[in-house]
C-alpha cells in the first residue's frame, strides 16, 4: 500500500473528525450521526495502517484520534458501589473460577513439591546438617522455640498487617511477572515451598510435626490457596505469550492482563482475611482443633464463593474483564 497515497485518500475526513471533535458538545443531530461515521472509518483505517505500512507518527495520529472520538462516543463514566459489588460478586470469582484449570494443578503440584522437601529433609540427618547447626536447629523446633514464638513475636494487629502486605507483594509479583513466560513465577512458587518444606522437614524430625500443622493450618489454608490462585493466573498469562489462541495476541494479553489486574486487587482482600486470621488465630490460646476449624472455615467459604457465585457468573457470560464500555475499543481487523 502507497501510505502517502492512502493519507492523501483520508486525510479530509480525519480533519473532519477532529473538527467535530473540537466543538465537543455543540453539535446537531446530523453532525452527532457523521461524528460516529468517521470514528468508525478511521477506526478501520488506524487498523489497517498498522498492519500493512506500520509509521510511527501517523499511527500515534489516529490512535490518539481514535481514543478522542471514542470517548465522545461511548461518554465518561464514573465508577460506583454497584461497580464494587459487581465486582465481588460475579467479576472476581468468575476470574477465579474460569482460571481454575491452572491454580488447581499448580496447587496440587506445588503442595507434592512442599512434601516432598519435607520428607527429603526430615529422613536425611546430613541435609538438616547442611540448613544449620544442630543447636540451631533444636533451639528452632524445641517446644517454645522460635518456629512457636514466631507467630506471637509481635503485637497481634501490626503482624497481621505485615504478614498481609508481604503475601499481597507476592501475590502482586506472580500476576505481573507471569508475562515473562511464566519463569519467574516458577521461581517464587518454588521459594514458598522450599520454605514450608524446611519447616515440615526439620519439626517432623523433632517429633513436633503435629505442632507445625497446627500453627500453620489456620491461616495458611487460605494464604497458599491465594498465592495458587496467583501464581496460576500468572502461568496463564505467560503462555498467553506463547499461545494467544485465535485473537491476536495483543488483544489476548490485553484481556488477560486486566483479569489480572483485577485479579490482584480481589486477592488482597483474600490475603487480608488470612493475615486476621494469622495475627490473631494461630497465636490465640484457642485449642488447636479450634484453630484449624476456623481455617478450614475460611478455606471452605472461599471456595463456595469461587464455585457458586463465580460458576454462576462464568456461565452467564462474565470472564472477569472490565465492562464492555471500560474497555479499550477493538479494532477490526485487516483483510
Amino acid at each position: 500500500m502507497d501510505l502517502d497515497v492512502y493519507v492523501t485518500a483520508h486525510r479530509a475526513e480525519w480533519e473532519r473528525l477532529d473538527h467535530l471533535l473540537r466543538r465537543g458538545g455543540r453539535l446537531t443531530g446530523a453532525e452527532a450521526d457523521e461524528l460516529v461515521a468517521l470514528y468508525q472509518r478511521t477506526a478501520t483505517h488506524l487498523s489497517i495502517v498498522q498492519s500493512s505500512t506500520p509509521d510511527p507518527m501517523l499511527t500515534a495520529r489516529l490512535t490518539q484520534l481514535v481514543a478522542r472520538a471514542r470517548a465522545a462516543v461511548t461518554g465518561t463514566r464514573r465508577s460506583s458501589w454497584r461497580d464494587a459489588v459487581r465486582f465481588l460478586t460475579a467479576g472476581f470469582p468468575a476470574a477465579v473460577y474460569r482460571s481454575r484449570h491452572w491454580w488447581i494443578p499448580t496447587a496440587v503440584l506445588s503442595t507434592l513439591l512442599a512434601v516432598l522437601i519435607g520428607w527429603w529433609i526430615g529422613t536425611h540427618p546430613e541435609v538438616q546438617a547442611s540448613i544449620g547447626a544442630s543447636g540451631d536447629l533444636r533451639e528452632m523446633t524445641r517446644p517454645d522455640g522460635q518456629y512457636e514464638t514466631y507467630y506471637s513475636s509481635h503485637p497481634a494487629a501490626s503482624f497481621a498487617a505485615q504478614v498481609w502486605t508481604n503475601n499481597a507483594q507476592a501475590a502482586a509479583m506472580c500476576l505481573v511477572l507471569g508475562a515473562f513466560l511464566g519463569i519467574p513465577v516458577l521461581w517464587i512458587l518454588f521459594l514458598n515451598m522450599l520454605n514450608l518444606g524446611v519447616g515440615i522437614g526439620l519439626m517432623s524430625s523433632a517429633g513436633r510435626l503435629d505442632v507445625f500443622l497446627g500453627l500453620i493450618l489456620p491461616h495458611g489454608l487460605l494464604e497458599l490457596t491465594a498465592v495458587f490462585v496467583a501464581a496460576g493466573t500468572g502461568l496463564r498469562l505467560g503462555w498467553t505469550v506463547i499461545d494467544p489462541g485465535p485473537r491476536p495476541r495483543r488483544a489476548a494479553l490485553a484481556e488477560q492482563g486486566r483479569s489480572a489486574v483485577g485479579m490482584a486487587i480481589g486477592l488482597a482482600l483474600v490475603l487480608f482475611v488470612s493475615g486476621l486470621i494469622e495475627g490473631f488465630v494461630t497465636p490465640s490460646g484457642l485449642p488447636t482443633w479450634a484453630r484449624i476449624a476456623i481455617g478450614i472455615g475460611a478455606e471452605l467459604a472461599f471456595l463456595v464463593y469461587v464455585y457458586v457465585l463465580g460458576g454462576r457468573a462464568a456461565r452467564a457470560g462474565d470472564i472477569g474483564d472490565l465492562e464492555e464500555p471500560d474497555r479499550s475499543a477493538a479494532l477490526p481487523a485487516a483483510a
